[in-house]
């Protein structure tokens, strides 16, 4: 595209690239400055050479399949506004199910604590802080990169958060939580879905020949870091809910529920450790 190319027909280079116009309209309204109301009043507006080369680099990226939020550098998850980046997972909406069970489950009055698995750019452990202030959390992740991330999240949105670098219950001896959620990786290692998946973390997605590794890893150290009557809440994918109910079962958890999503597909599971005085 030349460096004198209006708005109009930027985006109909982005139509032809098979580039959703919503998407086209973002990605153009962050380059200039400008909402789309203004992007359509103004769209024999020229992009100018700077701009229009990073648009040329944007457009491709995104035609290639790359996510809009790694574009941008960020991602609204459960009213919060999150840096993202190709070293953490792209938050999805899915996963505030977790977070709105999370509410069902903690007093907000309660210094409860908790404890967020796998915590990638912080979206579980920041939403659950900023619901619940009197919470104490923790948020375990392997990634350094991701780390960094999480914590200028924290930072900027002004949630305290201890954030613990390990791989699930590494660096947890000892200690022990009213809740604890997780949204690891459960994508079969050979599931075609993973090529669509491609420019996100994949140690964030797959887990084994069967999706069930990270989720077995989890459960089976459960019941040492959960309080008598704690609870353990996992996202797991559609087809695994029966396998996931098992492994809690195994573990000694009892009370255990599967949740759907908003397309109404199993996406969460959870368990309660025993309180002391039914314990078996």
């Amino acid at each position: 595209m030349s460096a004198d190319a209006t708005i109009a027909q930027a985006l109909a280079e982005a139509r032809a690239r098979g580039v959703a116009m919503l998407d086209a309209r973002l990605m153009l309204g962050r380059l200039l400055g400008r909402t789309p109301t203004q992007l359509i009043a103004g769209d024999d507006r020229r992009l100018g050479g700077e701009a229009a080369a990073r648009w040329a680099d944007w457009l491709a990226r995104r035609a290639r399949g790359e996510p809009l939020a790694y574009l941008l550098g960020e991602k609204e998850f459960h009213g919060l506004l999150l840096e993202v980046s190709a070293d953490v997972l792209v938050p999805r909406p899915e996963t505030e199910l977790l977070v709105d069970w999370a509410a069902e489950l903690l007093d907000s009055a309660r210094r409860a604590t908790v404890l967020d698995l796998g915590t990638g750019s912080g979206a579980i452990a920041l939403a659950v802080k900023q619901a619940h202030r009197a919470a104490t959390v923790t948020a375990v992740d392997a990634s350094p990169a991701a780390l960094a991330i999480a914590r200028r999240n924290a930072r900027r949105l002004a949630l305290a958060v201890d954030f613990v670098e390990g791989s699930w219950w590494q660096g947890l001896d000892g200690r022990s939580f009213a809740l604890v959620l997780a949204n690891p990786p459960y994508v079969r290692d050979g599931d075609p879905a993973l090529a669509a998946l491609r420019h996100e973390p994949r140690m964030a997605l797959a887990a084994g020949e069967d999706g069930l590794a990270a989720l077995r890893e989890i459960v089976s150290q459960a019941p040492a870091h959960l309080e008598p009557g704690g609870w353990l809440l996992l996202e797991h994918g559609y087809d695994q809910a029966g396998a996931v109910r098992a492994l809690l079962g195994a573990a000694g958890l009892e009370v255990i529920e599967t949740r759907a999503d908003l397309a109404g597909h199993p996406r969460a599971t959870g368990g309660r450790r025993p309180a002391a005085s039914s314990a078996r």
